[in-house]
This record gives structure tokens, C-alpha cells and sequence, in this order.
């Protein structure tokens, strides 16, 4: 468990807490003291030797093993991707709709997951949403929609708009047992606690960096499981995603033989510097811990909703590291934290409020005193409908 000195020599570490206190990771993750100097590193190595690919390129892979091995992974079963939509799209546009057509998710995905698998529709794709109840959306409900005619499941680990958990064990399961495949989107919760694609049994994972991996925006990360990689030829292509790249063969399509065969232009290289550095911070830290303190905080936030009477969007059991609270004017719920120098966000009428290891139960006091101040913006408990 990390001691309140341990998580204050990690808080120090990112600025913005000189000035503000930043609950915002659901959107962007801080900036850190060690991503700010890879990107200078990156520009003193452009200064230095104008175009130095072969370092870039050592760089790339390197960043490449680092998220594998985070994620548990092997190297070669990872494709570095400038967001994860690319990354989706890049396993839509491979897959097969001819005979098996339908894609099963929940409602609680992120607009891209399902605009993704909408445009697949001309190719044959039918897309069944599940919805959800009460803010829950239990793995049984994938079992009755999941059937012989699913192709893929695709899943979001931690809803944007509310912080439900998904079983992702139980839903990967059902989807199995009936042969389809399963693709996780975890860019909510990525780089807040341990993750094993292997253990989880996952054919497809996805997440982006900007989140809680504490990287800018402009790299992101997809796994394919290997027996699969070489069965799936990606319509959405490039020169980065072939055998040989540096072979600049224009008429010839020959695709890696490695889950490299998913990218497509040139490796985001200021990128692969700063996904590395965050990767070792946090690495650093360990995992475990982080979310061992995440947890702490997510369950006093919780206890202090409840204290004031407000509804929660987010289960009572939470770990984190979202948790979104009901209001009757989030935005406006969103200017009176800014005013108090607290940086939060809001989706529809929820207030999200996301925790990291640089957070303390400081940060938390400082939200609920706030929200006790303003508590005519939020939903209480006595309103439920």
C-alpha cells in the first residue's frame, strides 16, 4: 500500500497540481515531469541528427514490448496505432460477415466501438445493442443475445458515462462457448491496475494512451491474440503494416506476419518516447498498488456521495477509477469545481470525477465540499424516480 509521503513524491512529480487539483484522468491524464523530458528527448535527438531513423525505430519497438509486457503479452502480438479507433477499424475491415453477420454490445460502449461496427453494416455486418438497467449491464444479458449467428463481442471494461465494470470473465466466456470472438476496450481503465490479455482469454484488446497511461493523445495499442493474426488480412492498410517496409515496393501487398500487419504510415515517434517513459513511471509505482489506492479513494468518494444524499451512477462496490455522480445541471456542476481551481468533466447528467496515484483524500474532501456548497445542481437520493 502506498504511504500518503510516497503518493505526495509522485504527486510532485506533475505540475498541474501546483495549481490545480486534477480528478480528470477519464479525459486526459496529468503530465509528468518524465513524459515532458522524453519529448524533449525526442527533439534533441531531431536537433542532433536531423532524421534519425534507425534510433526511431528502435524507439518504436521498444515502446512496443514495454505495453507488451505490461498487458502480458508477447511483442509481436502488438500493434502500435495512432488512436484505437484505427485499431478497430483495422480488425472490422479484416473480419468475414458471410457467415457469421451479428456483433453484439452493450449500450454502454464509447460512440466510436459502435459507429465502427455500424459501418460494417454494407459488408454484411448486423449490429444488435443491449440495453442496459439501472445503470447495469450483468454479463447474463450478453447470454441471451449472444448466439451461433455472433461474430464478435465487442466490450468496454469501464463505461465512460458511468463507471460500471464489466464482467469481462463472465462475457468472454459466453461469447466462446459460442464461437465468437471477443474484443476489450479498456482506454477507461488502462494503467490504473494490473491487466493480462492471456489470463483474461481476450482475442482482441484495445486502449489508447492519453487516459490513465499518462501519455499524450496520438498513440494507442491493439492485441491480437496469435493464432489469429495471420488469419485476418486488414483492408485498412499502409506501409508500416508490411513485411518490409523499407523494401518501398508500390505493387506489391505483403503484410507482416506479426500483429504489425494492423498499422498502417509511419510510427508516431514523438509518442513511442513519452508511452515509454509513462509506462516506466507507473511500472515503477506497480501496478498492485496503484490499484490498491484507487480503490481507497473511489470508496470514500463513494461513502461521501452517500453522505450527501446525492445518487451515484457508479456501483456502491466500485474500485475506480470513475465515478460518476447524477445531476441536474453537470455543467454547471463542472464550473463551480473549476472555480474552486478542481478540474473534473461531464457527460449527459453525469458529473465524472477519475482517480490516479497521484490523487489524495485531500482531493476528495476538496470535491464534496464543493459539491455540499451546490448540492441544489445535484440528484439526491430522495428524487430517485
Amino acid at each position: 500500500m502506498l504511504s500518503n509521503s510516497q503518493v505526495l513524491a509522485i504527486r510532485s512529480q506533475f505540475p498541474v497540481f501546483r495549481k490545480k487539483i486534477y480528478l480528470n484522468s477519464c479525459s486526459q491524464g496529468a503530465l509528468s515531469d518524465a513524459v515532458e523530458a522524453s519529448l524533449q528527448e525526442h527533439a534533441q535527438h531531431w536537433h542532433d541528427s536531423g532524421s534519425p531513423w534507425e534510433l526511431w525505430v528502435e524507439k518504436y519497438e521498444a515502446a512496443r514490448a514495454a505495453f507488451a509486457r505490461f498487458i502480458g503479452a508477447d511483442a509481436d502480438e502488438v500493434a502500435i496505432v495512432p488512436c484505437a479507433s484505427a485499431g478497430i477499424n483495422s480488425i472490422a475491415s479484416a473480419l468475414d460477415f458471410r457467415v457469421r453477420k451479428k456483433v453484439v454490445m452493450g449500450e454502454f460502449e464509447f460512440p466510436t466501438m459502435g459507429q465502427i461496427w455500424l459501418a460494417q453494416q454494407p459488408r454484411g455486418a448486423k449490429i444488435q445493442f443491449l440495453q442496459s438497467s439501472q445503470d447495469r449491464l450483468p454479463a447474463e444479458c450478453y447470454r441471451q443475445a449472444v448466439d451461433e449467428q455472433t461474430l464478435i463481442v465487442p466490450l468496454t471494461h469501464v463505461c465512460f458515462m458511468n463507471g460500471y465494470r464489466s464482467d469481462v470473465s463472465g462475457v468472454t466466456r459466453i461469447a466462446h462457448d459460442r464461437g465468437a470472438l471477443v474484443m476489450l476496450d479498456d482506454y477507461q481503465d488502462s494503467g490504473t491496475r494490473p491487466i493480462n490479455v492471456r489470463d483474461l482469454n481476450l482475442d482482441f484488446y484495445v486502449t489508447g494512451a492519453l487516459k490513465y497511461l499518462l501519455a499524450p493523445s496520438g498513440i494507442a495499442f491493439l492485441y491480437v491474440r496469435r493464432r489469429l493474426i495471420e488469419s485476418l488480412t486488414p483492408t485498412i492498410t499502409g506501409w508500416f503494416a508490411q513485411r518490409n517496409p523499407f523494401a518501398f515496393d508500390t505493387k506489391n501487398l505483403d503484410p507482416a506476419p506479426n500483429a504489425r500487419r494492423f498499422e498502417s504510415g509511419s510510427p508516431p515517434v514523438p509518442h513511442v518516447y513519452a508511452i515509454s517513459a509513462a509506462l516506466a513511471l507507473l511500472g515503477g509505482i506497480g501496478f498492485e498498488r496503484i490499484a490498491e489506492h484507487i480503490s481507497g479513494l473511489t470508496q470514500t468518494f463513494l461513502q461521501g456521495l452517500k453522505e450527501l444524499g446525492i445518487q451515484a451512477k457508479t456501483p456502491p462496490d466500485s474500485r475506480g477509477p470513475l465515478v460518476v455522480s447524477r445531476m441536474k445541471n453537470a455543467e454547471a456542476m463542472v464550473k463551480a469545481l473549476a472555480d474552486a481551481q478542481i478540474v473534473v468533466s461531464s457527460r449527459m447528467d453525469g458529473l465524472r470525477t477519475s482517480f490516479h496515484v497521484y490523487n489524495t483524500l485531500e482531493d476528495i474532501h476538496a470535491v464534496l465540499d464543493v459539491l455540499k456548497k451546490n448540492l441544489a445542481l445535484a440528484v439526491r437520493e430522495s428524487t430517485r424516480a
